[in-house]
């Protein structure tokens, strides 16, 4: 009986893995359309000039230089987009009424972000822990921690600002800055 057991948690283990893997490969392609199509939304969403926000811009300086933030290997550059991509949905997830963007092109950004950090943390899953427990784990931590903290220097921006129309354009182009990180970590991922 427990034999069988085993056998059986050996195959779910050797099937999540061949599953994992099939997720992967192509990855690098994959999140290269998205970055594509996700920047073409972002730039379709607006149809104001952020020129009438420049007063509000000040209030908003950046605490990092995103395009700077260091991604020591592979796997943690999957794990640093992984968590890129959560927080950007976690922020257009928000009260996004004042914002006067175009509802498709919303959506289709949003799903896609939904559906490629699915992809990142089902390709993620089986490396996750041997990850961790490497030396520049400390490293990642840092880095996510990091990631975290600006998001939510972001989320306080727009409450502040009670979601308005400038602030949802101030941080729409931010976010543009983000996908050019997001482009360079994804360069060095190998399928």
């Amino acid at each position: 009986m427990t034999g069988r057991c085993l056998l059986h948690f050996c195959l779910l283990l050797l099937f999540s893995r061949e599953i994992s893997s099939r997720l992967c490969t192509m990855l690098q392609f994959q999140q290269n359309k998205m970055n594509k199509e996700s920047l073409e939304l972002l730039e379709k969403m607006s149809r104001n000039s952020i020129a009438q926000c420049l007063h509000e811009r000040e209030a908003f300086k950046p605490t990092m230089d995103v395009i700077q933030l260091s991604v020591p290997q592979t796997e943690n550059a999957k794990m640093i987009i992984q968590e890129i991509l959560q927080e950007i949905f976690n922020i257009f997830s928000k009260n996004l009424t004042q914002s006067a963007w175009d509802g498709a092109s919303i959506d289709r950004f949003q799903n896609g972000l939904y559906h490629q950090v699915q992809r990142l943390e089902a390709c993620l899953t089986v490396h996750m822990e041997k990850e961790m427990t490497k030396p520049e784990s400390e490293v990642l931590q840092l880095t996510s921690w990091r990631v975290k903290q600006y998001f939510q220097r972001i989320d306080s921006f727009l409450k502040e600002k009670r979601y308005s129309l400038c602030a949802w354009e101030i941080i729409r182009k931010e976010i543009l800055r983000w996908f050019v990180l997001i482009d360079k970590l994804t360069r060095r991922i190998q399928n």
